[in-house]
């Protein structure tokens, strides 16, 4: 069976990744200072969490790397850099991807609220968006192009994320379809 998920906005698009992705605590009214301080001291009180659990994991693994956090959005954003890291990347994020979860779920343990905390390591999820935005642009075109819905290759929650970011943009319209780890964007036409 495939699950299909409407995505009219492609800010929240994967249902899977619906708890983590979406902020019930943000809406679109305009923030006063005082929420915002509130928001961003939660939010480096993620990062803190993280970092101390990302550094007993590096010396448990006897992994040199530094650690750069920060407050990206609605969500604390950290980066492990330095040293030879590549194996906490893992095959196409595989391991990237376990570990921002067990990150997560450090950060859910300490504070009892779902985190949406992004993790990179050795800009590997930077280098990925940029690629992505790329695929994203390059689709879009064809779509515009042909007036045909066009189906990507499956790609994890963060990458789909990027796409359906890009399409809104370009004023089009994604969904994805399927199911882990076969779930995939499709881009539709205008």
């Amino acid at each position: 069976m495939t699950e299909t998920s409407h995505d009219t906005n492609a800010t929240a698009t994967e249902p899977d990744d619906a708890v983590l992705d979406a902020d019930p605590e943000v809406d679109d009214a305009p923030e006063d200072e005082g929420s915002r301080s509130k928001r961003v001291a939660r939010l480096e009180n993620e990062g803190d969490i993280a970092a101390d659990f990302l550094e007993e994991l590096l010396d448990i693994a006897d992994l040199d790397g530094d650690l750069d956090m920060d407050v990206e959005g609605n969500r604390a954003s950290v980066s492990l850099v330095g040293g030879d890291l590549g194996t906490l990347v893992g095959r196409d994020g595989e391991v990237l991807e376990a570990l921002q979860e067990l990150t997560r779920l450090a950060v859910y343990r300490e504070t009892g609220e779902r985190s949406r905390l992004m993790l990179d390591v050795d800009g590997f999820r930077a280098r990925r968006r940029d690629v992505l935005t790329r695929l994203a642009e390059e689709s879009i075109s064809r779509v515009r192009d042909s007036g045909q819905e066009l189906r990507l290759d499956p790609m994890s929650p963060f990458e789909r994320k990027v796409v359906h970011d890009a399409v809104a943009a370009a004023g089009l319209t994604s969904e994805s379809e399927g199911q882990e780890p076969n779930r995939r964007v499709v881009i539709l036409p205008g």
